[in-house]
């Protein structure tokens, strides 16, 4: 059975999968015909990836949008929710009219082709292939299982620019971000054949894929990318009025604490669905999210106790998301006790960006989205380098070439060669998407203007902007 490595090929960083023997070219797998592929779907695998995909849009709606919600102001709590619910819905549409195409079809290592545009060709008799030779899954359920995933990344990074963006410009921003963002970064990262493939179309991945980049469920394709939007967003758009001067408490933690509870039980479909199978691997991602998170969640916790002397129910609930981002592209390929020390690490980094650089930088990141996604996103990516080493217990990489898939030993793993390779995903990530997001946002402001007027803002965008009150009281 080959593990899952879902953001990248090592071997092929590495150069092992041009290195292979002339026996291992032989003994490739070639991918079978249609009808024999839906001889080889399993209905556990299948419903996993439904149930997951259930999960992850839970995140979205009502996860994100009640953890959000619940943080900024009374006067904009509906207009969050709006957003959140809204973006889900656009860009559901997107996904199928050709952002599924974009992202997963072959084309050219940075953006898919136009072949399955308007789902051409997707229907309840094709099939995805999985990181296993000869196992697949429905196309349709990795269809909707994928599109969860565009749909959370643009809602994240309203939360750095909460409170002070006008609705519809926001929608255009979104569509625009998506198709000029996302499906790039998603195709660089996570696009490859499959295994039963790669004999008769090698080198049909993504960019990143090829380099060996490790992203197993999104800190890359989603946390750093929607992170840095997020900072851009928030140092294009300009602080809220008053910021640094009037007080902005969150109106309720109750509802934060919901949705970050919603966020936690849904990131499990969010990682252990990104094995695309249910086997052993998916457990590891199971156990791996739930302690790094428990970890963080304490992590943080006891630096509030020791700084403040009180820990708070925001800063538990901050650890937790923390923990979530950094374990996201790590939880299929660490283990459990390094998992735990991944959440122990993350809180600290991320609180000292939270608090004490945004602080000296004076950028109002609302929601601390590029503190707690892109640095944690980043954390966590880079740490996937160390976790993922054999010699530590993590899955390490396998040679895609060869049936059944070898694994590589553990002394042929090197955490150095791999971190540089990490590195590498990170830094096309933060560039990409955050050029994207200052040209996308300078020519919308020029045009449509981001900004609501001042009494606007200052009355609230719930009123003005949609009409309604989030109470009526």
């Amino acid at each position: 059975m080959i593990r899952k490595m879902i953001g990248g090929l090592a071997g092929i960083g590495l150069t092992l999968g041009t290195a292979t023997t002339a026996f291992a070219q032989a003994a490739m797998v070639k991918a079978p015909d249609v009808a024999t592929q839906a001889t080889m779907v399993n209905k556990g695998d299948t419903t996993w990836m439904l149930v997951s995909s259930v999960l992850v849009l839970m995140m979205s709606v009502p996860g994100l949008a009640l953890f959000y919600g619940g943080l900024v102001r009374t006067k904009n709590m509906l207009s969050v929710l709006m957003q959140v619910f809204m973006i889900v819905s656009i860009t559901g549409l997107l996904w199928a009219t050709y952002g599924y195409s974009l992202a997963f079809t072959g084309g050219s290592p940075f953006i898919g082709g136009f072949s399955k545009v308007m789902m051409a060709g997707v229907t309840s008799g094709t099939y995805s292939a999985t990181f296993s030779n000869n196992v697949y899954i429905p196309e349709l359920s990795y269809f909707v299982f994928q599109m969860t995933f565009a749909m959370i990344t643009p809602a994240l990074f309203i939360g750095a620019f909460a409170e002070r963006i006008k609705f519809t410009p926001l929608m255009v921003f979104t569509v625009l971000w998506s198709t000029f963002a996302y499906y790039p970064i998603a195709h660089m990262v996570w696009y490859w054949a499959g295994p039963d493939f790669l004999s008769s179309q090698p080198g049909d991945w993504g960019y990143l894929y090829g380099k060996g980049a490790l992203d197993f469920a999104g800190g890359t394709v989603v946390h750093i990318n929607a992170g840095i939007a997020g900072l851009v967003g928030c140092l294009v758009i300009g602080p809220r009025l008053g910021f640094g001067k009037e007080a902005t408490p969150p109106h309720s933690l109750v509802m934060t604490m919901i949705g970050a509870s919603l966020l936690w039980v849904g990131w499990f479909g969010f990682n252990a669905g990104s094995n695309l199978e249910s086997n052993g691997v998916a457990a590891v991602a199971f156990v791996n999210t739930m302690l790094a998170t428990c970890a963080a969640a304490v992590s943080w916790a006891v630096i509030e106790q020791i700084v403040h002397k009180k820990p708070s129910m925001l800063g538990a609930a901050s650890g937790a998301v923390a923990g979530l981002v950094a374990i996201t592209p790590a939880s299929g390929l660490g283990a459990p006790m390094t998992s735990i020390v991944l959440g122990l690490i993350v809180s600290p980094i991320c609180y000292f960006f939270v608090t004490t650089v945004k602080a000296k930088f004076k950028y109002d990141d609302t929601l601390d989205v590029f503190g707690i996604h892109c640095i944690g996103g980043i954390t966590g990516a880079l740490a996937t380098a160390v976790v993922a080493a054999p010699n530590l217990g993590g899955q390490g990489y396998f040679d895609y070439t060869v049936f059944p898939a070898v694994a590589i030993a553990p002394e042929a793993y090197s955490i150095s060669g791999q971190l540089m390779i990490q590195l590498q995903a990170v830094g096309v990530t933060l560039a990409w998407s955050g050029i994207v997001t200052f040209v996308l946002l300078f020519v919308l402001d020029k045009i449509m203007g981001l900004r609501p007027s001042e009494e606007v803002e200052r009355e609230g965008l719930d009123i003005n902007e949609h009409g309604e009150r989030a109470y009526n009281y």
